[in-house]
């Protein structure tokens, strides 16, 4: 696996560069997920590329671009992947768009794919290489012009364009519709009662996200003794810093009464005994999709449960709202500045729950409740209760998980995106 090492000088010569590069251009943990990962196995599935075949004329590589949002772990866990010959981490973007040739060479023919962060750097960057762009738009597509083709997401992003750019729009569907067709061929778990507990990967959601769920999962064991609990630990996370959040170095944990667990076997055992088995495969999704239920923080864990079909309740304590600046913009980055980090970082939160619309990723991309948001300064006691009330009554559940799946649509999304790819990338012979 080839990382960014001390590169050559502007104008001396470096090893003979590829004859074309797919380069994917992403930012978060959740993007690089259930985004970026997919596609690039399929690419590799129906070309020949480096680095799995090390002799072929194409290489895939991967861009990250600075997002208040990432964790900083996202090259380590994308490297390890081995899908790329090359992961330029966030805080080379900008050397990148400036001195280019200091982080090649570059081939002269090559397309650059959104998927994830700010559309804006990738129109420059497919600018400053002169390579091709492809913009996936979940949502929106903010610079028709400077694309080469557009894939939507659905209808909705293709009507937004204006009439003149939409013969380049092509409507491939949800990416992470996908994700349900793969899991169904993982390794199926024990037969039990399974409750997910997800806490996020950001520092923000783990302060508060594991002592919560984790007196959670005490309270939901002593109502439900048959249920068993499963822990996803994120690419971009450690069981290390699990367990340091849970422990008395954290101040929120005494606040809920949460005494250090142990780590067993895989297994994070409460001082009260319940047993949480932690997964540290990625992606995760097969043991997901088996869950009966899910308790989770906001963000695209959301969407990942979504795509899988799993019910579950989204959480957003805001008891410990001095903690909580995980918000997107340029209010997120003053709010984590030093001087104005706890004050304004408070005042923020606050203007945004009061203000926020829908949290969880189905209910936005419904318009409706789907599933439940919990809001406010909610106690582990009561959610555990609602938890409950949700796993006896089976039916409630088998009625979430098919509007679930019905916001999904049908896979071939990822098939669609990689064909357009192809599209794009002129002949080996050619360039």
């Amino acid at each position: 696996m080839l990382s960014i090492a001390a590169p050559p000088t502007d104008g001396a010569p470096g090893p003979a560069s590829e004859e074309l590069a797919v380069l994917l251009v992403s930012n978060g943990p959740g993007e690089l997920t259930t985004w970026v990962r997919p596609l690039a196995e399929r690419l590799h599935g129906e070309l020949a590329l480096r680095p799995r075949q090390p002799e072929a004329p194409i290489s895939l590589q991967l861009v990250l671009v600075p997002c208040p949002n990432a964790t900083g772990q996202e090259q380590r866990v994308a490297e390890g992947w081995g899908l790329f010959t090359r992961v330029l981490p966030a805080r080379r973007f900008w050397w990148l768009l400036l001195r280019p040739r200091r982080h090649g060479p570059w081939p002269r023919h090559g397309v650059v794919v959104f998927l994830g962060g700010d559309q804006f750097w990738t129109v420059l960057l497919s600018a400053r290489l002169g390579y091709r762009h492809l913009t996936y738009a979940e949502w929106v597509a903010r610079w028709p012009r400077w694309n080469d083709r557009i894939a939507a997401m659905g209808p909705a992003a293709a009507a937004r364009l204006p009439k003149r750019w939409r013969s380049r729009c092509v409507v491939v569907g949800d990416l992470m519709a996908d994700l349900s067709e793969s899991a169904r061929q993982q390794a199926p778990l024990a037969d039990a009662e399974w409750v997910a507990l997800l806490p996020g990967s950001k520092r923000a959601k783990l302060q508060v996200g594991m002592p919560f769920l984790l007196a959670t999962a005490d309270r939901l064991k002593a109502l439900r003794p048959d249920c068993r609990f499963l822990l996803p630990v994120a690419p971009t996370t450690t069981v290390a810093e699990l367990l340091a959040w849970a422990g008395p170095a954290n101040p929120i944990s005494r606040h809920f009464g949460v005494e250090p667990p142990t780590l067993y076997q895989g297994e994070l055992i409460t001082a009260a005994g319940t047993a949480i088995q932690l997964l540290q495969a990625h992606p995760a999704h097969g043991p997901l999709s088996q869950c009966a239920l899910a308790l989770t923080t906001v963000g695209a864990n959301t969407a990942e449960l979504g795509a899988l079909g799993v019910p579950m309740i989204v959480l957003v304590p805001t008891q410990h709202l001095h903690v909580m600046q995980a918000w997107d913009g340029w209010l997120g980055l003053l709010a984590r500045l030093p001087l104005l980090r706890r004050l304004l970082g408070v005042a923020l939160t606050a203007w945004r729950m009061r203000h926020r619309g829908f949290l969880a990723w189905p209910n936005i991309s419904a318009g409706r409740v789907v599933v439940p948001e919990r809001v406010g300064a909610i106690q582990p006691a009561e959610i555990a209760a609602e938890a409950a009330d949700w796993l006896a009554h089976p039916q409630r559940l088998a009625g979430m998980r098919a509007d679930l799946r019905g916001l999904r649509g049908r896979p071939g999304a990822v098939a669609a995106l990689a064909e357009l790819v192809q599209g794009l990338l002129p002949p080996a012979g050619a360039a």
